[in-house]
């Protein structure tokens, strides 16, 4: 019996029972799963832009499909948009160097229904106006709109070089810059103070605060791109 047992485990092949090990006739466990197309689950919304803006429709965003109490509309509320203010209106260049958020507030039908949430210069555009020998001045405020909405504004200025000056630099002095930031803060007050939401909107569209900045900033220091940098 030791003999060939011995065998046995000498021999370079050792044969299984059939239907011992279940496992050898089938594959992995849990198998692969049918990957089907999300895009299936999904469905389109049309984007629409409040009144200030040219251009009413601009664009389409993507949602799952309504299942059970998890609604299409749910996870369309609240989504943030950016879409670039030449885009908005009409494809007019002058526009190029602004960004626009919109937020969805409300769905009838297929179409959503934006707000005004945020604006902002472009990087380029940022990057184009920094320059060396120049003074930036920078200030910023919250201000509330008379129907009730809370914005903080940025604006952004640089000193000028007069004509007839002869150094090479345009520095402004400290107490300089700090009655400039001032009235800067003085302007976006009065101007976004006093009127609604989309009446702000339109004055950021024609750059009207900017210009009166420069236009009082002027009188302590020349100014020269001044812009409300963001909302």
């Amino acid at each position: 019996t030791v003999a060939i047992l011995a065998q046995a485990a000498r021999s370079p092949r050792t044969v299984m029972a059939v239907g011992k090990n279940k496992r050898l006739t089938k594959g992995k466990k849990g198998g692969k799963k049918k990957v089907g197309d999300p895009f299936l689950k999904k469905e389109w919304y049309d984007v629409k832009a409040p009144t200030p803006f040219l251009v009413r429709s601009v664009g389409k965003t993507l949602v799952t499909k309504s299942q059970g109490k998890k609604l299409a509309s749910d996870g369309l509320r609240g989504r943030v948009c950016e879409i670039n203010l030449a885009d908005l209106m009409g494809g007019d260049e002058d526009h190029a160097h602004r960004k626009i958020r919109l937020s969805i507030e409300d769905i009838q039908g297929r179409n959503c229904l934006t707000d005004f949430h945020g604006m902002e210069l472009t990087r380029d555009k940022l990057c184009s106006v920094i320059k060396k020998w120049h003074t930036l001045i920078e200030g910023w405020t919250d201000v509330r709109t008379t129907d009730g909405y809370t914005v903080r504004m940025f604006a952004i200025a640089f000193t000028k070089k007069q004509d007839n000056a002869v150094s090479s630099n345009v520095y402004a002095q400290a107490s300089q810059v700090r009655l400039i930031r001032k009235r800067m803060v003085e302007v976006m007050n009065a101007e976004a103070g006093k009127v609604a939401l989309r009446d702000l909107v339109k004055n950021l569209i024609a750059e009207s605060i900017g210009k009166e900045i420069e236009k009082r900033g002027k009188k302590i220091y020349p100014l020269q791109n001044v812009f409300v940098r963001k909302v």
